[in-house]
């Protein structure tokens, strides 16, 4: 189903894509969705959630970037794009994490995988235990390269969430998914993200994937003006159609919407009357800044309204929960 923003994107290149969501890095707020709830092949993109699971680590000191992991035979001999390790040698988990990230080397995810989990089968249990703590509702990870495989499956709202939990998480190494190309065993090869190399756009990640399942799809992120948007699309033709339908959808997504805080924290929005209290009023307040994602021309559309039971009962502590702020936007 497509949500009411969608409706004004149109059909000249939305629909080309079989799965798509366009989200919000900071609201949530769901921008564009087709079929975002139908299970999909993730490809490479299933990427994304093993080196979640790497940073988690680092994070916590299981894991450190100068540790040498063994390159074992299964590693070596996994087909599709690689990294090009060699077998019986050791590698730091640093550069698998180059390997991945911008090589997106099978080769390189199942040696860290196997860091991770002792076997690649173990990594991905727990890949997809993890994905299930942080939200998603639709994803089980049966590898941790995205090759095609029975009961391998995930979403595009899934997989935008776990993108947006990344980046959210791990801003310091975040930063791997923005290089351009990266040279191991004395071959360079570039990053396969056509949105890096988009001047206007400021993209700064995150992963391409292609099978013959689930076709050409893409997780990208960009920053404009303080403000990040997060697209993932699914089962194109081809890499051109890729490139251009993830570009155009992250281009819109920055002209036509805005993020607009419509409350400060701690402003009295009105006094309530109380019941035998010591005051005859209090004011009420929300707790945090709220920010909301709008389509601009709806901007001055936009009413709200405290929803509380008068009079509020005494006695009353600061911070207590005692109504909701309801906020209107016109078609949301």
């Amino acid at each position: 189903q497509e949500s009411p923003a969608a409706l004004s994107l149109g059909d000249a290149y939305a629909t080309k894509a079989k799965e798509v969501i366009l989200i919000d890095f900071d609201t949530g707020a769901v921008l564009y969705e087709k079929n975002a709830d139908i299970p999909t092949n993730p490809s490479s993109m299933t990427k994304v959630m093993l080196l979640y699971m790497a940073f988690d680590r680092l994070k916590t000191g299981r894991l450190n970037l100068q540790d040498s992991i063994p390159i074992s035979t299964k590693a070596w001999k996994t087909g599709g794009s690689r990294m090009f390790l060699n077998p019986n040698t050791f590698v730091t988990v640093e550069e698998l994490i180059h390997g991945i990230a911008t090589l997106s080397g099978n080769d390189a995810s199942i040696a860290l995988a196997e860091a991770i989990g002792g076997t690649e089968e173990n990594a991905a249990l727990e890949m997809t235990e993890k994905a299930r703590a942080i939200g998603t509702s639709n994803t089980t990870f049966k590898n941790a390269h995205g090759l095609a495989e029975e009961g391998h499956l995930t979403t595009v709202r899934d997989l935008a969430l776990i993108a947006q939990s990344l980046i959210k998480e791990f801003p310091e190494y975040y930063p791997y998914f923005k290089e351009q190309s990266y040279t191991y065993n004395k071959i360079t090869q570039p990053n396969r993200n056509p949105l890096l190399s988009v001047p206007h756009l400021n993209a700064d990640g995150l992963k391409t994937g292609m099978t013959d399942e689930g076709g050409y799809g893409l997780i990208g992120s960009a920053v404009q003006n303080g403000r990040r948007l997060i697209v993932v699309v699914n089962g194109l033709a081809s890499e051109k159609e890729r490139a251009t339908v993830s570009e155009q959808l992250l281009s819109w997504g920055f002209r036509e919407f805005e993020s607009l805080t419509v409350v400060k924290a701690h402003t009295p929005l009105v006094q309530a009357h109380t019941w035998l209290g010591t005051h005859p009023t209090v004011g009420l307040e929300v707790t945090e800044d709220v920010t909301v994602t709008l389509a601009k021309e709806k901007k001055k559309g936009i009413t709200m309204e405290v929803v509380y039971k008068s009079p509020i009962p005494t006695p009353l502590t600061k911070g207590q929960p005692v109504g909701k702020l309801v906020i209107h936007i016109p078609g949301q």
